[in-house]
């Protein structure tokens, strides 16, 4: 389980006096994750998530719990931070900062089709367009003096050939950048595992806590590279052309987006292996900790290189 930061019904009932949730019935710790410590908790008022931030700052959170609540009240389905007696969205418990948010409906895909796909192309295009009235900002902590900090780190962990396409890639994004594409605040973070569905219909986007200002497109390579992939790391047609459709339909993509796909889909590919390789290789003191497998994101970076720029559009 990936819970860092162990809490006792007992804290958190304490925890909880300082805000009208009611009654604490239930505490589960959630089972995902991997940045921060995640229950489940159900009080006498409803149901919400408990977050403790394992690496984020209390000087950094505003910006997120912020975008959370401004998103909220402009229609994504989000979660809304709870505010609490003071009017604070943050908290310590634990002698870490907490939060509590409202708890989303439906549950994540394992599988997902062209509709699913289409569902999910539309929302991020509302998220994008809704965040862009939303005042503070937050640089990308995972750019690019982050990709040439964490590929000097994990590269004695690689064989040659791989140290080779970390090396090559890092320095290829090192010349072809996306600064002068439309830019705002991004998801970066929207997988399978961060989108509940009700049935058809997107039922909330989670796990915010990458969000950040950089490209608009680069944010769509990242979730077309999770929800449109197939086993082999080959971009799935039908998805693709699905998820970028209904995309366009609510922001319309601009000609120089186009022309540099190929680039923002290596982009995402390559911030996701390295990240799964540090925590792989040098993984923070937790318990039971679930890494995610790197070779995945590996091969989708070489089938993207492979196509040559030859990648599924609208």
């Amino acid at each position: 389980m990936a819970v860092f930061t162990r809490v006792t019904e007992t804290e958190l009932t304490a925890w909880l006096s300082d805000y009208s949730l009611g009654s604490l019935l239930e505490l589960h710790g959630i089972a995902s994750g991997i940045e921060n410590t995640n229950y489940f908790v159900t009080t006498s008022n409803g149901r919400f998530v408990l977050t403790l931030f394992e690496k984020l700052t209390s000087g950094e959170l505003p910006f997120y719990l912020n975008l959370m609540s401004h998103l909220a009240r402009h229609g994504i389905p989000c979660p809304s931070p709870v505010a609490d007696r003071h009017n604070r969205f943050l908290g310590v418990l634990n002698g870490k900062p907490a939060c509590i948010v409202s708890r989303l409906s439906g549950k994540s895909l394992t599988r997902a089709d062209a509709a699913h796909c289409a569902a999910v192309g539309a929302v991020l295009g509302q998220l994008h367009c809704a965040a862009q009235s939303f005042a503070e900002t937050m640089p990308n902590a995972r750019a690019a003096a982050w990709r040439t900090r964490a590929a000097q780190q994990v590269r004695s962990f690689l064989s040659p050939q791989d140290a080779a396409l970390l090396d090559s890639e890092v320095a290829f994004h090192a010349q072809h950048t996306l600064a002068a594409l439309p830019q705002g605040i991004i998801h970066a973070d929207l997988f399978r595992d961060n989108v509940l569905f009700n049935g058809a219909r997107v039922g909330g986007l989670i796990d915010f806590y990458f969000a950040c200002n950089d490209s608009l497109l680069y944010d769509v390579a990242i979730t077309v590279n999770d929800w449109c992939m197939d086993a082999d790391g080959m971009l799935d047609e039908a998805r693709t052309r699905a998820l970028l459709r209904a995309y366009h339909a609510v922001r319309p993509f601009q000609p120089e987006e186009h022309s540099a796909w190929p680039i923002a889909l290596r982009a995402a590919a390559l911030r996701f292996w390295l990240s799964r390789l540090f925590n792989l290789h040098l993984p923070r003191e937790g318990e039971l900790v679930h890494v995610r497998d790197p070779e995945q994101f590996k091969r989708i970076l070489q089938q993207h290189i492979a196509a040559d720029g030859n990648t599924v559009w609208l």
